[in-house]
């Protein structure tokens, strides 16, 4: 299937038509997550976004009167937007055709995320209002659907992308790691149902399935994200709704450091102590490690996003990857200082939440302008 011709330009090619680079503009079907009238997979961004601002008042260092009850509020709307979205989304039968799309196609890793994300809300918060049992019961079942999901689309995204898509020099954009952070974040939310597996072998090997996908994701992002690097210094910077797109490294960062915090918090209860404190100290040193790069990371996309709202930047679904990455910064942040007890952690994590809370309203905010205005 050609790449629909708002989303792309060609080259002449032995292979055919090449999609030069994704370049949608403002009102072509990437832009807009999908063919005006209907929902694409890059719509489900809000639910990822929505979902990671309940999530990260969960892990927070400190406690503050009624984030709670506003976090447990924010799930709950959270869980009815994505029941909404994925029957929507469903009714149209349109994956094959975004599937055969260069750019829509990346955003076939929003789904998995986002039942992920709901899935960890839960049960971190909706047992207040379901039960433990209930709450726990269906995060198994969204967590388990998420992590089918998102392994599929890790394998087949890439799959495409080598035997059907064509791409010049400066195709890469931020939203190729999309297909590729599902495993991150279910080795990040995997983690939270590994203590309630049953003891044995099922635990074990869930959390040896999490260290794996930890291992996939992380990988597979740093392959991307030096693809990523190269088309920045070596082309155009990029413009427009694509900006947003950057942040997804901040997020598939970050969430490795979320994995590796879980992951070494559930060690005990699977493994013998030697690995179980080996966890630790890669949950420790190499979060740091991979926290400080995610900050550089951060650095450069906001000094990018700055640079582009200067000429106007707008609105698009593509805002909402600046929602769940600065989230992960959050639950990363948050991870960090509850292992090492640092203040300087702490209140980073605190802050962070603030900003993340602020972008998230006026995010929110436009999207559901931009909703009102397509019907």
């Amino acid at each position: 299937m050609a790449p629909h011709p708002s989303t792309s330009r060609t080259v002449p090619s032995r292979n055919g038509p090449v999609p030069r680079g994704p370049v949608p503009a403002h009102g072509s079907p990437a832009a807009n997550g999908g063919e005006r009238g209907r929902l694409g997979p890059g719509w489900f961004a809000a639910v990822m976004g929505s979902g990671i601002v309940a999530v990260a008042a969960a892990t927070l260092p400190r406690t503050f009167p009624g984030l709670g009850t506003a976090a447990t509020v924010v799930w709950a709307g959270t869980a009815l937007l994505l029941i909404a979205l994925a029957a929507g989304y469903l009714r149209q039968r349109t994956l094959r055709a975004h599937a055969g799309d260069p750019v829509l196609a990346q955003f076939l890793g929003a789904p998995p995320v986002a039942l992920l994300t709901v899935g960890a809300g839960t049960l971190l918060l909706g047992r207040r209002l379901v039960g433990e049992r209930a709450a726990l019961d269906a995060d198994w079942v969204l967590w388990s659907a998420g992590t089918v999901l998102g392994l599929a689309t890790a394998c087949a995204v890439p799959y495409l992308m080598v035997t059907r898509h064509r791409f010049t020099p400066d195709a890469a954009f931020g939203g190729w790691l999309l297909p590729v952070v599902p495993p991150l974040v279910s080795a990040a939310t995997g983690a939270l149902l590994v203590p309630r597996a049953r003891a044995g072998q099922v635990r074990l090997a869930m959390l040896l399935g999490c260290w794996a996908m930890l291992g996939l994701g992380l990988v597979a992002v740093l392959l991307v994200l030096a693809m990523v690097y190269s088309r920045l210094v070596h082309h155009d910077a990029p413009a427009g709704v694509l900006v947003p797109t950057v942040w997804i490294g901040v997020g598939a960062l970050d969430q490795a450091v979320t994995a590796l915090g879980g992951l070494a918090t559930a060690a005990p209860s699977a493994l013998p102590a030697p690995y179980a404190r080996g966890s630790a100290v890669a949950a420790l040193l190499g979060g740091l490690g991979i926290w400080g790069f995610a900050s550089l990371w951060l650095v450069l996309a906001t000094a990018l996003t700055v640079r582009e709202i200067r000429g106007g930047l707008p609105f698009a679904p593509t805002w909402w990857s600046f929602i769940f990455p600065l989230g992960a910064c959050v639950t990363a942040t948050s991870a960090l200082a509850a292992r090492t007890g640092s203040q300087l952690f702490v209140w980073s994590a605190v802050v962070l939440y603030v900003l993340l809370v602020a972008a998230w309203a006026v995010v929110a905010w436009h999207s559901l302008r931009h909703a009102a205005g397509r019907r």
